[in-house]
């Protein structure tokens, strides 16, 4: 047994740090202890809790904490924090009993700076104690009718994630089991935040922390959190919230919004919490960013996508934007007290470097990101490499030097609660090539794999068969603590994910439609429970065109995110419009049935093939519930057969780890290119080509060859061999 504990902020330090300190030495209690959270809107403003334990034996008990040795009335500060947090769980009719609330609600006042408590002691009904009798006070108290659903639902209510349910539009069900039925429930058993997603929104550092999550695993939701739980604690402080998919600034909006709400009964003030593209233009408020404000703000010239692209390469572009801006600036002008990074793997150093020098002296940066989401194909370096060094040679920030009372600056969020099981294994099977065909014999199939073997074992695998070592043969799985069971529970593993190879675009698009108009026709899921997501950018408008067409003339309406709508909108929430995109948009997003077309083009590249297997993994990972993966021709049917070989070995991930030298050479083969260094290999392969042909025909004698040339490129092939 022991109490999980979540470091939040609040105005009394000492007896925080007193009050964690025992009770992380304390291993006959269990339970959550909170500190500084919640925060409940009052009528009269915000009311932070100063400490909170939740337990399954105990109920919830509220902690007044007291700094120095004046305890004050604390009885009324007793009543007060009692009948605040009853008055808002009594709004849960879960947690509800005709008039009774069905958890126990119990109250101590904590004073570690009180030694003689004689002198202050008013009331045996309330409790003040200090560092020596706060344990037997507390093993006194006893949740008089235990019972763990509504605990978890008392906890569900205390972290505020129902307000993620109440953000959605309201489904309106007649068919008992359909998918909207089925949906509705999935979306209902996600509202409890576990231990580590907690900790990610409330614990603060002063510094940098770090929050690495898979696909699904609420990263978004939790900087969301995160943002409104500053926002009101600190209301005075600056927080900028960024992002590198633009769709998701509408989503960030409606939780934020949603979530300060439940905390302060106000809306946000954002001109302190400003939700801000990364890039950024000159214009009005909507249009600003970080980048676009640090030149501002330093005076130095801003470069808009156009002229970056002209200097730096347009696959460099915002890199090299940012470089620039830093090796300009003089001094660092303090904008933010607080930023925080969404899918910070789509960001380059130099950007989070940028973010770093906007701050204050306390260099609050957040930054979150999944390694695998990565769709260019780089990954982040260690946070040494990203923030440099001091004078004196020392890192700026490190992660591995916070001890065990501290808040956590690297936080691993390892369970996912969008994606099932079968449907998160499938994605990363696909993504690292786990079951591909090897091109060469005795070769591999493998397209990238982690540099450190541990990041399987961080992100819920465990080993079932050999071990995580390279060189050697490995068997994964997920297990049911990292992958909930109720997520596939609620239908049939050939219903959940389905593979579809067709002959033409003509018999893929027919079958499309005809499966969306039977979703909303029969299944009862709404439009915005759909997303159709064509995997290369540069083909999606034209390719879903013709599918749009066939659906307007069965009456169904929809919209191209991003291009229909403004870049900042994915869902058009409260109309009657299927989302269809490409996948920069829909990263971040996600729903109950995602169809995803063209996926032969997914299958194999004679470049890029890491990031264009990362564009398959981050389609498959937005579906909330089921996935279908469309495609056409041999190329689809190579990728059903990735599948099939994974289903039948009941969603385990089994393959060679490769060496170091084996992981280099896959960075080599399946990297990406910039357009010269295409266009350069192309046009070599065409001369290499052309010059086979030529020498088989017997136009050209390999005695007509510089004999230099033909001697280096044997002694360049006979090493690659080795």
């Amino acid at each position: 047994m022991s109490i999980d504990i979540v470091r939040g902020t609040n105005d009394k330090p000492v007896s925080s740090d007193s009050l964690t300190k025992l009770m992380s030495r304390e291993t006959g209690f269990s339970g959550q202890l909170l500190i500084g959270f919640p925060v409940i809107a009052t009528p009269e403003g915000p009311y932070p809790v100063d400490a909170l334990l939740i337990s399954k034996d105990k109920g919830i008990i509220l902690f007044d904490l007291i700094e120095g040795s004046n305890a004050g009335d604390y009885r009324s500060r007793q009543d007060d924090s009692a009948n605040i947090l009853e008055a808002r769980l009594k709004t849960h009719r879960d947690l509800m009993d005709r008039r009774n609330l069905l958890i126990d609600i119990h109250t101590i006042s904590f004073a570690p700076g009180v030694s003689n408590l004689y002198l202050h002691v008013q009331d045996d009904y309330y409790p003040l104690v200090n560092t020596s009798s706060l344990v037997p006070e507390l093993k006194k108290i006893e949740w008089k009718q235990p019972n763990q659903e509504i605990y978890e639902k008392a906890l569900s209510a205390i972290s505020g994630t129902y307000a993620i349910r109440k953000s959605r539009v309201r489904r309106t069900i007649k068919k008992r089991n359909s998918r909207g039925d089925r949906l509705k429930n999935l979306e209902d058993s996600i509202a409890t935040l576990d231990n580590d997603q907690s900790r990610a929104f409330i614990e603060t550092v002063e510094g940098v922390q770090r929050i690495r999550g898979l696909a699904g695993s609420g990263k978004t939701i939790v900087l969301a959190l995160k943002a409104a739980y500053l926002h009101a604690q600190h209301p005075d402080w600056r927080i900028g919230v960024t992002f590198n998919t633009r769709s998701l600034k509408g989503h960030f909006r409606r939780l934020i919004e949603r979530f300060t709400l439940d905390q302060t009964d106000e809306e946000p003030d954002w001109d302190y919490l400003q939700i801000i593209h990364a890039w950024g233009a000159p214009g009005s408020r909507d249009r600003d960013g970080i980048y676009h404000q640090f030149c501002r703000a330093h005076d130095i010239t801003y470069f808009d996508f156009g002229m970056a692209s002209d200097k730096f390469g347009r696959e460099n572009a915002f890199t090299g934007a940012c470089g620039q801006a830093l090796g300009q600036a003089r001094e660092n002008k303090q904008l933010y007290d607080a930023i925080l990074v969404d899918e910070a793997q789509d960001f380059s150093p130099t950007f989070l470097r940028l973010c770093y020098e906007l701050l204050g002296d306390s260099k609050r940066l957040v930054y979150a990101y999944d390694e695998l989401q990565n769709l260019s194909g780089d990954s982040l370096p260690s946070p040494e490499e990203i923030f440099g060094k001091n004078a004196d040679g020392s890192p700026k920030v490190r992660f591995d030097d916070a001890s065990g009372n501290e808040a956590q600056r690297d936080i691993i969020l390892k369970k996912c609660y969008r994606n099932s099981r079968p449907v998160l294994v499938t994605a990363h099977a696909l993504g690292f090539g786990i079951y591909r065909e090897a091109l060469l014999p005795g070769g591999t199939g493998l397209i990238q794999m982690f540099d450190h073997p541990e990041l399987w074992e961080e992100i819920g695998y465990q080993t079932r068969d050999g071990t995580l070592e390279e060189g050697s043969s490995v068997t994964l799985y997920r297990s049911k603590e990292t992958s909930p069971k109720f997520l596939e529970d609620h239908s049939p593993i050939d219903d959940l994910i389905q593979f579809i190879s067709f002959d033409s675009q003509e018999e893929q698009a027919e079958w499309l439609t005809r499966e969306i108009k039977k979703n909303l026709e029969n299944d009862e899921l709404r439009h915005e429970d759909i997303i159709v997501i064509n995997p290369d950018p540069r083909t999606t408008q034209s390719n879903v065109g013709p599918i749009r067409s066939r659906l307007l003339e069965m009456g169904i309406n929809s919209h191209l995110a991003g291009v229909d709508t403004t870049p900042d909108i994915f869902f058009q929430i409260g109309r009657d419009l299927v989302t269809f995109s490409g996948i920069y948009r829909a990263k971040g997003n996600e729903a109950g049935m995602v169809y995803i077309i063209n996926a032969q083009d997914c299958h194999s590249s004679l470049r890029n093939l890491a990031s264009i297997r990362n564009q398959l993994f981050t389609a498959i990972t937005r579906s909330k519930a089921w996935i279908r993966v469309l495609g056409v021709g041999s190329g689809m049917k190579k990728i059903k057969k990735e599948y099939n070989e994974l289903k039948s070995q009941d969603f385990k991930l089994q393959f060679t780890y490769p060496t170091e030298k084996q992981r280099e050479q896959l960075r080599i083969v399946h990297r990406d290119m910039t357009t010269a260094e295409r266009k350069r290999l192309e046009k070599g392969q065409k001369s290499l080509f052309d010059l086979i042909k030529d020498i088989e025909s017997g136009s050209i004698h390999i005695d007509d060859l510089n004999a230099e040339a033909v001697a280096k490129l044997k002694e360049i092939l006979m090493q690659k061999s080795q």
